[in-house]
């Protein structure tokens, strides 16, 4: 039995070799030689590929390896196999994201070159404190490793970092601005509602009126805007014998304003309108001797002077 089974063997081998015959998911990729060879290969080629922001590759399936005897015609196609391979991993990039106030500006490749960035921005800007982070990204979509060389991020990020001293010095002058701004009860007043040129003032006495001044005139040319001078809701927007087009503004905690006199109204009733909004405009409607605006301020239901507050 031995000498026949050697016999066989020694037939079967001189038109037969022994290889691995390797497959994917039950699908023949091909013959190799050495199945250890070809381990080391698939792992130099694909799993330990070298290229730009690559992080990690991995095989989607594990090849399988069969011990088999194969036509002595047959050749091994280690290459082959592994281009087929090459198109069933999963790659995953690795690239560094250079954030400003948690607002990306650019991309980098490697980690150091994100700290030189970082360190230099700070140093050129004297801004120790500057919120200039790193972020650490992957992804499998190489369109989105698009990252730019040192000299570019390094401009981008300082335009940016400039833009954001800019808008943090505006936003403390207008927070400094709005500091400073006339106050009642607790309203601020964001403007004047026009420029002009006052022409009767509170309190005064005059043969047109039946009883004292109870606002501001303020001349001006018909037809000027005219702006509300704090936030609030539109009370009325209608005519008046004396007053002639009149809007009143209610800004809350008791306090109104009233404009006076307008030739054209542009809200309504129950409208809501933001501080500096156009809401009329000057006219000589009512009882007046000319364009201008009679502005008037009153709190719990009192006139006060306008001047207290505004035209001073």
């Amino acid at each position: 039995m031995v000498l026949s089974a050697s016999l066989m063997l020694g037939v079967v081998s001189i038109k037969h070799k022994p290889m691995y015959r390797v497959s994917l998911s039950g699908t023949e990729l091909g013959y190799i030689q050495n199945k250890e060879m070809m381990q080391e290969k698939v792992k130099e080629s694909i799993l330990q590929e070298q290229e730009k922001n690559i992080d990690t590759i991995d095989l989607n399936q594990v090849p399988e390896y069969q011990l088999t005897f194969v036509d002595r015609a047959v050749i091994s196609s280690e290459e082959q196999i592994i281009d087929t391979m090459k198109q069933d991993v999963t790659i995953t990039y690795k690239y560094y994201e250079l954030a400003l106030h948690n607002e990306p500006i650019d991309k980098v490749n490697t980690i150091e070159e994100a700290e030189i960035l970082v360190e230099k921005i700070k140093e050129e800007n004297n801004e120790q404190d500057l919120d200039l982070s790193i972020i650490e990204k992957y992804t499998e979509k190489v369109e989105e490793v698009t990252t730019t060389n040192l000299e570019v991020a390094k401009n981008d990020i300082q335009t940016k970092v400039t833009e954001k001293i800019i808008e943090q010095e505006k936003q403390k002058a207008e927070e400094e601005r709005i500091h400073q701004l006339p106050e009642i009860n607790g309203i601020k007043l964001a403007c004047v509602p026009i420029t002009g040129t006052i022409t009767s003032r509170y309190g005064v006495s005059s043969r047109i009126r039946s009883s004292n001044h109870t606002g501001l005139d303020i001349g001006a040319s018909a037809g000027t805007s005219i702006k509300v001078v704090a936030s609030g809701t539109v009370i009325e927007a209608s005519y008046h014998k004396s007053y002639g087009n009149l809007v009143k503004v209610d800004h809350g905690n008791g306090l109104e304003t009233w404009y006076a006199h307008t030739s054209k109204m542009y809200v309504t009733k129950g409208q809501k309108v933001e501080a500096g909004e156009i809401i009329a405009t000057v006219g000589s409607t009512g009882n007046s001797t000319g364009p201008h605006l009679h502005l008037e301020i009153r709190v719990n239901g009192e006139h006060v002077n306008p001047q207290n507050y505004l035209y001073q």
